[in-house]
Order: structure tokens, then C-alpha cells, then sequence
């Protein structure tokens, strides 16, 4: 029988009612599947679909610890294993208090997709807690970081699960959490990436998010015959992903004039520079500071309470949470002649913002394509911790380089009808098939 989305999706939705994050990611997916899956029934009749958008395991658990006080807190923490076919549970680990079932199962599907995508053994998984570390002391951090793992520790490993940073885990999260692992499990291996480089973190790894959007972008602008050379880009974000999008789309001659988050955006005309630059970086990634800090040091135009998508630009690259582009915000894009997106974070955008750039008929990368590099280069981490060996920057960003643009070839590939591009069908495509031949070929497990 045809797959058909709207059944298939009741489905879904009459599960799990209330997880519309994971709602919104598996109709976008599924709905660039329906023809390919119909031309290939064997996908079908294997039920592949209703076994991808299934975990294979969720673990929930409660974090108790003490805060500064001396009282008693408690959090609770997930971690979704989503599928692991073509190799172990790879994704990150959210600190944030929206963090619930539904949006980790969305994030732990799109990695399933995304890492599929690097061609690199990685299968998908996420986890998470609604602890906020915004003005905890590094005790703090460090004393929940150890309850989580004292559960966590059991269900994880190098050849199992291999958890990393995402939104408020960075390296002081990511140490705290891999030195307690290493202790209950008494073993050192490279059971976590995004680590520390004196102790098997990968050069790279850090910026490799926001140089891995910025070198899909530049591959896609190349289709146009187009460069990043004076063209304006404005970016929600300034955390990791924001801040290293910056530094690469600097160094290739375009500007970045926005950073923001809920509360508002800094805008800078004249384009951030690298003193700006040094002063952003430890701003989100490791003080939690709001953005407002740095118009108020740089004296730059603060707009409260409005997004930075009414900016006028050729390119933007949303790096902060998700659907944080909507179907208005999409509008004024294309009102202000923007004809570019490329994803820094996961499902940046709406259905209705989605829907509008491809009427458009412009460049739109989806995050799990273009925000690949992170976990590409966490792969990389992964094999230069299996092997006790490390490579070098330039070698490393050779790869990440090399593997974007295989990304951007596989969503060609899968995405282009006569002169227009699609890259959501490429990127759904592309991911699909290699997760769902590895499973045909491992039988109904």
C-alpha cells in the first residue's frame, strides 16, 4: 500500500499528542520521503519509516543535587537513543529549561538524518535536562554535572552512546561530566566528544559548527556563481555556532551586522569586527552573559524585543534554537531581499518560513545539512581518540571542509529537479537511504 502523510502522521501525532516538536520534524522529513519511499516499496513493506521514527530506547532519570546553599535541587535528565544502524548513538546534550521529551526526540531524529549525512558510522541520539546554569557558580555546574552522570555513566559508552555539548554544555559542562564518567567507569576512552584538548579533544571541534555552515553556504552561493565577498549576513546567535560563523564569513570578505537572543539584537551596520569578535566569544559560551552586554561595551544600536530577520541582507544564518524563523519572519527576509538561508541550528525554521523560501525559489539549507560540521568533526574526535593519535588544525578543517562538501553533493544529488535545487528533499533523501538500507540489510531488530 502507498505511504500516505497524512495517515501516516496520525499516527505519530496520536501517540505522543502533545510532542509537536517531533511532530514538526517527522512530517518535514517524511513528507520529502513520501514519493521516493512509493518509487521503492521495499521500504514499505519493511515498515522502515514506522521503525525510524520510533527510539529504540529512552532513558529518563532524576538529578538530585546542592547548590551553593547547601538545599537540595532536582532536575530531571533524558537521553533518547533514536538508531543506531549505522553505528553508535551520537548527539548532544541540552542544559536548557525548555528540555523535554518532545523536543529531544526531535533533535535525536534529525542527528539520525544529519550524522547519516557525514557518511561517517555514527547513528543519532540526543539527551538532556531542564537545568538552567545561567548564575550557577562553576561548583554548581560541576556538582549537577556529576549527579547526572552518576546514572547516566551506565547507559553510555565509546562503542554505545557518545554524548557531546549543545546548547549550555561547553567545555567547562563537557569536563565536569567526562571526568566523572571516567571515574565511575574506570577507564579513559572517548566516550564523550567536544573534550578538552589536553585530554582527546580534537582541534576544531569548537568552531567546527559555524565553519561547517559557512562552507555549505559558500557551496551553495558557488552554484549561483557567487561568493561571501560584501555580502551582508545577519545571525541570531553568539554562542559557539554564532560566534565561529562570524569569524569565517570575516575572513572570506562578507560582514555579519547582527547578534542576538530573546531579549533583543545588537546592529552593526559596519560589519562585527575582530575586536568585537574577542569580546563576543567568552560572552554566551562561557560567561552566560545577555547580548545586550555587547552593545552597551561597543556602543552599537540595541533593538529590544525584535528579531534581526527584519534586517535588510543577502544571506542569514539563524544560530540559536529552534523554529526561531517563522512564517513573518520568513516575509521580511525575502521583503528585504534576502536570498540565502543556511541552518546554524536544528529546524531553525517554521513549516510556514520553510515553505515560503522554497516557493522563492532561493538558497535554503535545513540545519540537519548545513550545521553537520559539528558532529563531522566530533566523529573525527571519535577516531582520533580510537587510534591515541590527534591530527592537526589544518588537517582537520581539510576534513571538515571535504565532508561538507559531500553533504552539499548527496543533497544535490537527491534534491535537484531542472534548475532548482531542493535542499530539505536532498538532505531528507540523502540521509534516508543509507540509514534505511543498513537496516534492511540487519533484518527486523
Amino acid at each position: 500500500m502507498a505511504l500516505d502523510l497524512q495517515d501516516f502522521m496520525a499516527k505519530v501525532i496520536a501517540k505522543d499528542p502533545d510532542q509537536k516538536e517531533f511532530h514538526q520534524a517527522v512530517e518535514e522529513v517524511v513528507a520529502s520521503l513520501v514519493p521516493y519511499v512509493n518509487a521503492h516499496p521495499k521500504y514499505e513493506k519493511a515498515k522502515i519509516l514506522e521503525r525510524i521514527v520510533e527510539p529504540e530506547r529512552v532513558i529518563q532519570f532524576r538529578i538530585p543535587w546542592v547548590d551553593d546553599k547547601g538545599e537540595i535541587q532536582i532536575n530531571r535528565g533524558y537521553r533518547v537513543q533514536m538508531n543506531s544502524a549505522i553505528g553508535p548513538y551520537k548527539g548532544g546534550m541540552r542544559f536548557h529549561p525548555s528540555v523535554n521529551l518532545g523536543i529531544l526526540k526531535f533533535l535525536a531524529f534529525e542527528q539520525t538524518f544529519k550524522n547519516s549525512l557525514t557518511t561517517l558510522p555514527m547513528g543519532g541520539g540526543k539527551g538532556g535536562t531542564d537545568f538552567d546554569g545561567v548564575g550557577k557558580s562553576d561548583n554548581e555546574v560541576m556538582r549537577f554535572c556529576q549527579s547526572l552522570i552518576n546514572e547516566l555513566y551506565r547507559h553510555i559508552g565509546p562503542n554505545l552512546d557518545i554524548p557531546a555539548g549543545d546548547i549550555g554544555v561547553g567545555a567547562r559542562e563537557v569536563g565536569y561530566m567526562y571526568g566523572q564518567y571516567r571515574k565511575l567507569a574506570n577507564e579513559f576512552t572517548g566516550v564523550f566528544t567536544g573534550k578538552g584538548r589536553t585530554y582527546g579533544g580534537s582541534l576544531i571541534r569548537p568552531e567546527a559548527t559555524g565553519y561547517g555552515v559557512i562552507y555549505f553556504a559558500d557551496a551553495m552561493l558557488k552554484t549561483k556563481g557567487e561568493s561571501f565577498e560584501g555580502k551582508i549576513v545577519v545571525n541570531s546567535g553568539y554562542g559557539n555556532v554564532g560566534t565561529h560563523l562570524i569569524h569565517k564569513v570575516n575572513e572570506l570578505g562578507g560582514k555579519v551586522v547582527t547578534i542576538g537572543d530573546q531579549y533583543g539584537y545588537a546592529y552593526v551596520p559596519q560589519g562585527i569586527n575582530a575586536e568585537m569578535l574577542d569580546f563576543i566569544e567568552p560572552l554566551w559560551a562561557r560567561d552566560r552573559r545577555p547580548a545586550k552586554d555587547f552593545a552597551d561595551e561597543f556602543q552599537v544600536e540595541w533593538r529590544a524585543g525584535r528579531r534581526p530577520w527584519e534586517v535588510k541582507c543577502d544571506i542569514a544564518c539563524p544560530t540559536a534554537t529552534q523554529n526561531e524563523i517563522n512564517g513573518d519572519d520568513a516575509k521580511a527576509l525575502l521583503n528585504n531581499g534576502c536570498w540565502c538561508v543556511a541552518e546554524g541550528s536544528n529546524m531553525s525554521s517554521t513549516k510556514e518560513a520553510v515553505d515560503a523560501f522554497i516557493e522563492a525559489k532561493i538558497l535554503y539549507a535545513p540545519g540537519k545539512a548545513s550545521n553537520a560540521g559539528g558532529v563531522a568533526v566530533s566523529g573525527l574526535e571519535m577516531s582520533q581518540n580510537s587510534m591515541r593519535y590527534s591530527w592537526t588544525s589544518e588537517e582537520v578543517d581539510a576534513k571538515l571542509k571535504q565532508i561538507m562538501a559531500g553533504i552539499h553533493e548527496t543533497c544535490v544529488e537527491y534534491g535537484k529537479v531542472d534548475d532548482y535545487v531542493n535542499y530539505v528533499n536532498g538532505a531528507n533523501i540523502g540521509g534516508f537511504v543509507k540509514v534505511a538500507e543498513s537496516m534492511l540489510a540487519q533484518g527486523i531488530i
